[in-house]
């Protein structure tokens, strides 16, 4: 079993920037791909980022290709997420997420198996 944990989370205003965290627990976390989602009130969960096992791939949604940033440090089994240049849209709360899968299929969230609570991200001035 992995358990996953984010934080990193806040408000921060327009243009500004955050970077989020998601630790791992539990099991050999190099042997998953780790995505990043999230969720705004009244929306559908959206695919941000994902990153391959070894953290020489990466996978950005075009909403946020160019100001998100994601990798992973192996031998401290997290994930992070840097977002710069944030925007009111971005507002949302993120989730991270491990799964053994092709990572081809990396922005599909019903292909991770295990989810992180979540983290709140507000955009706002």
């Amino acid at each position: 079993q992995l358990q996953l944990v984010e934080s990193g989370g806040g408000l921060v205003q327009p243009g500004g920037s955050l970077r989020l965290s998601c630790a791992a627990s539990g099991s050999t976390f190099n042997y998953y791909v780790i995505g990043w989602f999230r969720q705004a009130p009244g929306k559908e969960r959206e695919g941000v980022s994902c990153i391959s096992t070894g953290g020489s791939i990466m996978s950005y949604s075009d909403s946020v290709k160019g100001r998100f940033t994601i990798s992973r440090e192996n031998a401290k089994n997290t994930v992070y997420l840097q977002m710069n240049n944030l925007k009111p849209e971005d507002t949302a709360v993120y989730y991270c997420a491990a799964g053994q899968l092709a990572f081809s299929q990396c922005s599909l969230g019903r292909n991770y198996g295990y989810w992180g609570q979540g983290t709140q991200v507000t955009v706002s001035s």
